[in-house]
């Protein structure tokens, strides 16, 4: 087992799905149960799964959730283009947390093929 917050990756998302969270509270009352929970949901979901893998015994059961925290990140990612497209969010913080997300994808993506590498 692994301490999950001794990942970097780990760090990185809980630090852009806090993000996540505080940009979301100006979005419009009418989307609580819509872009806003949606895009909630899976923001937690990439850190969650993370940390939810480094609690499992074996090195291809963590990789499976970082897998799926990498399809979290997709969704997420999805979701920010929705709400900058609906104009819930302006050029420079759509472009910040991107930039992050995808950065948390491409580590994500390294750790999985390092994990397979040594198994």
């Amino acid at each position: 087992m692994r301490n999950f917050r001794e990942i970097k990756v780990w760090e990185k998302a809980h630090l852009w799905a806090l993000d996540i969270y505080r940009i979301t509270l100006s979005f419009p009352s009418e989307e609580r149960f819509g872009i806003v929970a949606q895009l909630r949901r899976c923001a937690a979901s990439v850190a969650a799964n993370i940390a939810e893998g480094c609690g499992r015994e074996s090195t291809r059961e963590l990789a499976r959730f970082l897998s799926i925290a990498a399809g979290s990140a997709n969704e997420a990612e999805y979701h920010l283009l929705l709400a900058h497209d609906l104009g819930y969010l302006n050029e420079e913080t759509y472009q910040d947390l991107d930039r992050r997300i995808n950065e948390i994808k491409k580590m994500l993506n390294s750790f999985i093929k390092k994990l397979k590498t040594n198994s």
